[in-house]
């Protein structure tokens, strides 16, 4: 049964764009706090109203607007989980412009190929941020793409929101370029709508039936898929999160307990360092104290990992299913039993069609494993590559996943394995092939296979195999990620392991490398 928050966050559900949504939840709840900016000083945390962030917004776009931003516009912006983050880009949802949000922690070579394939106009970049020099590298870049470059870290564009056109009407045009790694050497960006985002939110929001009275927390990159989809769900519920520029455990604890966080998560990899710090608590002892329930997704979830979190925090566990290209699947639910909390994704909202189909494409029965095929309004509208979008969706208009899986009975998710080769690192997709592509280059290394091997705290760690021509010098893994580095590959996608092998296991037809002999040898309990 809905109680009239819930009435209230359905409707706001159906709002037709994101600046819609924005405006009848400030004009319903203007002085609720959205956005709470944790410091390392607590003298120096912020808060943002939802009023203060439509009236903002409105002024940075007003902003942009002076600066040529017109609707269409490509932007893309490479920022922190700030508050002017999140003001910068509902200003562009109010212009009207397409965004191109870039992981932080991306450097020249993946920046550099988004920029290029978006045909990005402007770029927005933090400035010096944890020590590197985003602004020398945007403006090198530029030098070959011919876009302009704007900080936007403590200042933004201002201006007067009465020169602004009509704000947008229409949620399905694309306006939104997300990019994956996917399994080939080079990002691949995924096209959204407003709509498909605020569909993905709800779903989230639905099934952790949340209220006005909760506190959430954003402690992942705000320019991720997830980044629009928890700001949905503040908007339709009216709750805030806290924001927290650098995470880590455990100086991010005092954030969670000074502003009574109610809501937390992210992937698999943080609910094993939210539990490795409970450890070290006398028994008893509740590491927030006000925590109820750690939310999230993004890389699998062993069983164990659920109840170690309900027997030892004291609080719920759900896990969901997303992916860029679908932010949200299925979700688990707050009310729903043990065993399929710790065994399923959850549920999909009404709307998402989930398909299991054999490698023909035909529809399997419940309980039969076989590859997740998906179709609604969450979905993508595909690539900005059209060939890589005729290739994903088949002829019913279902988005192959590449995912395997099957459907219980009662309609809940599992997952058993991934067709795709890619490596899932805390809530990262990681190409093996960017990293051997590369690898390949270095004149030490003959052949070389990059695997991702299970990790408790990171959901799976990079592990590459290599094989060395003779007379080579042998490899370390500080040679290795050394070079990478000097390449130009993104810190979070270097590998944890090297390990040198005679000869890497390959099949007698193709002389394929068998990854999965690789997994096997070389997991570690």
């Amino acid at each position: 049964m809905r109680t009239s928050e819930n009435e209230t966050a359905y409707e706001l559900g159906a709002s037709r764009t994101l600046w819609e949504l924005i405006e009848r939840r400030a004009a319903l709840t203007p002085d609720a706090p959205v956005l709470i900016q944790s410091a390392d000083d607590p003298a120096d945390d912020r808060t943002l109203t939802f009023g203060e962030l439509r009236d903002r917004a409105e002024r940075v776009a007003a902003g942009l607007y002076a600066k040529g931003v017109r609707p269409g516009t490509v932007v893309a912006w490479q920022l922190p989980t700030r508050i002017e983050t999140a003001l910068l880009s509902f200003a562009l949802a109010r212009v009207g412009a397409v965004q191109s949000p870039v992981i932080p922690f991306h450097r020249d070579r993946e920046v550099g190929f988004a920029l290029r394939e978006s045909k990005a106009e402007f770029f927005a970049v933090p400035g010096v941020w944890r020590g590197f020099d985003h602004t020398a590298m945007a403006r090198s870049l530029a030098e070959q793409g011919g876009f302009t470059v704007f900080e936007a870290y403590d200042e933004l564009p201002d201006g007067d929101p009465s020169v602004l056109p009509a704000p947008p009407a229409d949620g399905t045009s694309v306006r939104w370029i997300y990019w994956t790694s996917g399994t080939t050497s080079d990002p691949k960006g995924v096209l959204h709508t407003d709509r498909s985002l605020i569909a993905g939110g709800s779903c989230l929001a639905h099934a952790l039936h949340l209220t006005s009275s909760d506190v959430g927390s954003m402690a992942f990159p705000f320019a991720h898929i997830a980044g629009p989809d928890y700001t949905v769900m503040l908007l339709l519920y009216g709750f805030p999160a806290v924001m927290f520029e650098r995470f880590a455990l455990p100086d991010a604890l005092d954030g969670y307990r000074r502003h009574g966080v109610t809501v937390a998560g992210g992937s698999t990899a943080f609910y094993s360092m939210f539990l490795t710090q409970q450890r070290q608590l006398p028994p008893g002892e509740r590491l927030i104290p006000t925590l109820r329930l750690l939310a999230g997704g993004g890389a699998p979830k062993p069983p164990e990992i659920y109840h170690s979190v309900v027997r030892e925090m004291g609080c719920q566990l759900t896990h969901g299913y997303g992916m860029t290209e679908v932010p949200m699947i299925t979700m688990g639910a707050p009310d729903d039993t043990a065993e399929n909390l710790a065994t399923t994704e959850g549920l999909p909202p009404e709307g998402m069609r989930i398909r299991i189909t054999d490698a023909e494409g035909a529809e399997l029965p419940p309980g039969t494993d076989g590859e997740v095929r998906l179709r609604g309004e969450a979905v993508c509208q595909g690539y900005l590559d059209p060939g890589q979008s005729a290739d994903v969706f088949d002829a019913d208009g279902f988005l192959i996943t590449g995912d395997l899986g099957h459907v219980k009975e009662s309609g809940h998710l599992v997952l058993t394995g991934r067709a795709k080769d890619i490596i899932i690192r805390k809530g990262e997709n990681i190409s093996a092939k960017q990293i051997e592509d590369l690898l390949h280059q270095h004149p030490a290394v003959g052949d070389a296979a990059v695997i991702g091997l299970p990790d408790p705290e990171r959901g799976e760690r990079v592990c590459a195999v290599v094989e060395q021509p003779p007379g080579a010098p042998e490899l370390t893994l500080e040679a290795v990620t050394s070079y990478l580095r000097g390449e130009g590959l993104a810190t979070y996608k270097l590998p944890e392991q090297l390990e040198v092998v005679e000869a890497l296991p390959r099949n007698e037809t193709l002389r394929k490398v068998l990854k999965y002999r690789l997994r096997e040898r070389f997991s570690r309990p």
